[in-house]
Order: structure tokens, then sequence, then C-alpha cells
């Protein structure tokens, strides 16, 4: 395991030093990680926390690391030295991987003397950010597709890390499998990949292309048909070595679309295939797809079967950046909580203070999910009574649930700085978050002008935040 604890911004450092010199680097203190809404982010799908678990349970500074903060000139001497035997004792509380979340709740909580939760931030932004932000974009086009869509977006991803996690990641948000080999390996996830256009092309003719594909590869032969010209050429030589390999008592596997107009073009393809008695054969289509021009190609009836996305998925590409954040929310002192708020002109930014846990309200009849509810840790949430929802900055708007389940979704992950909650199979988390999505409305999920979820303060919580915001955050 590569020891990623220098994976920070110098700035973690130069605090640290500070908090040490201070005496302040042994305080406990609470940091939450959650993200703001945006017009493409109204809810997220979870995931990064189990590199981030990883991350902590190995964070200590190596032999290496000290030398190379010693040679910067600015640290000093015991500094270094408390650095060079630090490790992670804290706790943290965070939401199961493959969990719908929405703006403002927390989804990773530290509690962890000062030193040790400051220097985890960037790291820890770096794993659930982007994981996350790729589960979500991942759901988005899964949702449009209906199923059936694999991850062919190595090439196109902002590095190696990027592309191997942001694999697992598109899991998670629902794709069936990728391309990326090492991913595969590393997570167990389905592979899948046949040829480039190159294959074509290295050969005298398409179909002698083919036929050679299909003597390594008889019974997964699935054909790209588009390198010179997909109806007059590509699909009637898959044809005839399809035919060929239903002779040898192979049955063929499909064609590949990758340009051109996909729903005109899949469409006929599908009628010469039928025609040719191939109705079994899947027509897959790639070429710089999302969720956008899926819809789109679904919508004019095209008749595709699997979906291969990469560029605009594994970058997110109309949403490049999560933009999570790290806050701190409280303080202890002498085992007394003392609850921090960041204030801001802008209400939306003013943050929630104290340790927090969050509960998700469902309706018993539907066991649909009606709102999320943030309390000050050890509030207790009594399904036995009328529970009111006050929206935390329009208090007017407000409604009242009865016959209601409660839900914690913060559980404990580290105690101590020792793993405690168990480490699912990434299938298992693809198969959580396709369970909870269930739960939810499709009006909160839709693409278009998405009905805003409800995300609620106690009003014990609320009443802590506007007293903090009357004495100025003090």
């Amino acid at each position: 395991m590569r020891n990623l604890t220098l994976l920070t911004d110098l700035y973690q450092l130069t605090m640290g030093q500070g908090y040490f010199t201070e005496g302040k680097h042994t305080q406990t203190a609470v940091f939450d990680v959650f993200f703001r809404p945006n017009k493409l982010i109204t809810y997220s799908v979870a995931a990064g926390m189990e590199q981030a678990a990883e991350y902590l349970e190995n964070f200590h500074f190596g032999g290496e690391d000290i030398s190379y903060l010693r040679s910067l000139g600015i640290f000093t001497e015991d500094y270094l030295q408390c650095l060079a035997s630090l490790r992670f004792t804290g706790d943290v509380f965070a939401v199961r991987e493959g969990e719908v979340v929405f703006p403002y709740e927390p989804i990773f909580t530290v509690k962890a003397p000062m030193l040790q939760a400051q220097l985890a931030e960037t790291a820890l932004l770096t794993f659930i950010n982007h994981q996350t932000l790729i589960a979500t974009k991942s759901a988005k086009i899964c949702a449009a597709a209906g199923g059936g869509v694999m991850e062919f977006g190595l090439r196109r991803a902002q590095g190696a890390d990027a592309g191997i996690y942001g694999a697992r990641a598109a899991i998670i948000g629902g794709c069936v499998g990728t391309s990326n080999v090492y991913a595969a390996k590393e997570f167990g996830i389905p592979v899948s990949g046949t040829m480039a256009h190159s294959w074509i092309m290295s050969f005298e003719s398409e179909i002698e292309a083919f036929r050679a594909y299909a003597r390594s590869f008889p019974d997964n032969c699935l054909l790209l048909v588009d390198t010179y010209d997909t109806l007059k050429s590509g699909v009637p030589n898959a044809v005839t070595v399809f035919r060929e390999l239903r002779e040898q008592g192979h049955t063929p596997k499909g064609i590949r679309l990758d340009s051109g107009d996909l729903a005109y073009l899949s469409k006929e393809a599908r009628k010469m295939l039928d025609g040719a008695g191939f109705e079994d054969a899947l027509i897959c289509a790639s070429g710089d797809l999302d969720e956008n021009s899926i819809r789109s190609l679904k919508s004019q009836g095209a008749k595709i079967d699997i979906w291969g996305v990469g560029t605009k998925l594994i970058t997110s590409a109309d949403l490049p950046a999560l933009g999570g954040v790290y806050k701190l929310a409280a303080l202890y002192e002498n085992g007394r909580e003392i609850p921090k708020i960041k204030l801001s002109d802008t209400e939306e930014k003013i943050t929630n203070p104290c340790l927090k846990e969050v509960y998700r309200i469902y309706d018993r009849a539907t066991d649909k999910a009606i709102a999320d509810y943030i309390v000050r840790a050890g509030e207790i949430v009594d399904e036995s009574k009328p529970l009111e929802l006050v929206h935390p900055v329009e208090s007017r708007k407000r409604m009242t649930v009865e016959n209601f389940r409660a839900r914690k979704l913060l559980v404990p992950f580290l105690e101590e700085g020792k793993r405690v909650a168990p480490s699912p199979s990434l299938p298992q988390i693809a198969a959580y978050f396709k369970e909870e999505s269930g739960r939810f409305w499709e009006e909160y999920k839709r693409q278009d002008v998405p009905h805003i979820y409800k995300v609620d303060l106690s009003a014990e919580l609320l009443s802590l935040k506007r007293e903090l915001i009357v004495g100025k955050g003090v």
C-alpha cells in the first residue's frame, strides 16, 4: 500500500506547525465533509469512503517524508519529531458507500486531535470528491440508459488513479463492467472489450479482419462495423462471418457502432441482423455518449442493447469537480463541546455547527424517503410522535410527518484509528445503491428541473446555529 500521508497541501502542514507551537495540536476537533448544491448536483452517490479509511489507517510520515519536510527549512525540529511519531487515533462517522446523499449534510465526519484531523483534510477530500462525483455521473447515465452501461474511459481519464478509482465509482453508480483491466483485477469488476478500428485497418479487407477475430474469439465475437461503411459494408460482412460461426457451432455476440447517426444506424442494423436470423445478436454503441445523448437516442427508438461510455463519464465532463468541503464544526475543552460555525454573506455558505447525526425519514406506508433530518449528536428522533420539519433558511416552509421510520445515515467507521465498519464488496455496494435509490421518488432524481429533496435541521440545531450567528460565531 502506498503511503499517501504527504498527499496534502502545504498550508495543512504550516497550520500544523502553528497548532503545535500554540499547544493546540492535541485538542479534539470535529470536521465535516459535505457538498453544496448547484444546478447539476442536487443529489450524489457517496463513494471513496473505503480509500479514505485505508488512508487514515495507514497514516504515518516515513523517514524520507520527514527528511523532505526538514529540507524545506520552515518547520521546527520538535514539530518534525512530533510528525515522525504521528498516527491517526481519532473516530470517523460516515455514510455507507452507495448511499444517496444531499447538499449540506455531513457524509464523513472526523473527530480527532486537531493536528491529525487538519492534516487529513486534503487527501480525504481528494478521495471522496472524485469518487462521489464519478459515481453520481454514472448513476445519471445508467438511469438514462436503463442498464447495460460499460465504463470505457481509461484513456481519457485525468491520470492513472482517476481511471482506476473512476472505474470503481462507475460500478457503484450502476455500470455493469469496465474496459479497464487493472481496475477489473483490483476490484473484481467484470471486464469487456473487443477491437479498435486499427484492427480492421491492419488487414487487406474488412471481412478478413472479421474472420481473423472470429478465429481467435469464436464464442465472444463482437465486431466493430463502422470503419468504412456501416450499412453497406460493416453489417453485411458481420452477418457473413456470423453465419460462418453458426455453421461451426458457435453463437456470435453482436456488433459495435462507434460513429454516425447511432439512432438510424442501430435501427437499420437491427433490421439486417434480424432478417439474417440473428435476433439475439447485441448492438453496442459508443462514441462521446452521456445521459443526455442516451436519452435522446432512446426517444428516437434506437435499437441499442449495450452502451459504452467513456470520456464524459470518467471525467464527468459537464461538472468536473464535486466541490465537497471540509469544515470545522466543533472543538472540545475538558470534555465540553464548543460548537464552531463559519459565517458568510451568502446564507448557503454558513456552516452547521457541532457534532451531528443525520436521519433519513421514510414514510412507512410507501417506504419512500421523505426528508433528511440533521440533529445534534445525542438528540432522539421519536418515531411514535409527529415530527415537524422546518426549512433551515425559510422557516415558513414546514411540514409535519407521522407514521414514519427514521434511519441513521452516519455510522461508526473508525474508532481510535481502527476500522470498525464492515468492508463490503463492490457488487454489494452497487446493490446497496440500487436498493436505496429505489426508495426515492423519481421526481427527486429526474434530469430536468428535479424536485428538491428536503434536508432540514432539528429545532435544537437550528436554535444553536442562530445563536452562533447572532454571536458572530464566537
